[in-house]
């Protein structure tokens, strides 16, 4: 109590510096960013290490089950979505072949096919109409997710996955359906085909895409090369490698403001603590 007879509380250094941590925090967070109208958590630019060590120490990937979600051993994999039964065909045999991941479902595909859904019935994201480029589709559970949300979804990928890719979109589109889905080869880093530009997309997806850092660069100018004032891009990730993230956010976050998306907003039945969503905007140059 000082002489005025006022009770005053003073903080010792600790507390003051977990309050100044929280009011950090607090300043991180948005509301909307880009056409995703939710809260997510701005991304350090200047220190990317800073991002990997709190999911890695936050959420400790290491110590939870992989593949929750998938079951990369079976032929076929059984998604609810969307009011019907998705089926997803894998082949496990090509999952040893060495840069083939595609060929499989991986969690990350679920969560982000999950997460559409869930962000349109909760009204953060609206894909009725929207063009929808899918990069790395693989067996293609997010892009049917997005044209049965009612996009005009572009699923891509290299060559020699588009064959299982094909039977994917067949076999899930039947009845009433409210978008559509076309199948397209794209390698990352290569010029795009007219119609994949014009116009420029709503919204980029990618499940899984952040996987060496050989590949980040091409897939970084592919996303800059679709990437107009109003498209969004939103990438799933599990958590394997730490170095390979952290070179990913570095290199994006001279290019795009960076998001990442709280499991509270994700689809109650579908989270873990081995897979990371971010929404990634084009940052707008000054002239």
């Amino acid at each position: 109590m000082k002489g005025d007879g006022v009770v005053r509380y003073e903080r010792n250094p600790a507390e003051e510096n977990e309050y100044e941590y929280e009011n950090e925090e607090e300043e991180r967070i948005v509301e909307v960013l880009g056409m995703y109208k939710g809260k997510v958590r701005l991304v350090n630019s200047e220190e990317p290490t800073e991002e990997t060590m709190l999911l890695w120490g936050i959420q400790q990937p290491t110590f939870s089950k992989p593949n929750a979600f998938a079951r990369q051993t079976s032929l076929q994999l059984r998604v609810d979505a969307c009011g019907r039964s998705l089926s997803i065909l894998q082949s496990p045999s090509n999952l040893g072949t060495p840069g083939v991941t595609g060929s499989v479902m991986w969690d990350s595909g679920v969560v982000l096919g999950k997460f559409l859904e869930h962000s349109v019935e909760s009204g953060r994201i609206h894909l009725q109409g929207k063009k929808v480029v899918e990069l790395g589709s693989g067996c293609g559970l997010v892009g049917c997710v997005a044209a049965l949300l009612g996009a005009q979804a572009i699923l891509t990928d290299l060559p020699d996955r588009l064959r299982l890719l094909k039977k994917n979109v067949e076999a899930n589109f039947y009845g009433d359906v409210r978008g559509s889905a076309t199948v397209t080869e794209l390698t990352w880093g290569d010029e795009l085909d007219n119609d994949m530009r014009n116009p420029l997309p709503d919204y980029v997806l990618g499940s899984d895409v952040i996987y060496s850092e050989g590949a980040v660069m091409d897939l970084l100018a592919t996303l800059l090369d679709l990437s107009g004032t109003q498209t969004t891009v939103i990438l799933a990730g599990e958590l394997r490698n730490d170095a390979i993230l952290e070179y990913f956010l570095q290199a994006a976050a001279e290019d795009f403001t960076i998001g990442r998306v709280d499991q509270k907003q994700w689809h109650p039945d579908c989270c873990s603590p081995r897979v990371v969503i971010y929404v990634l905007v084009k940052k707008q140059r000054n002239l």
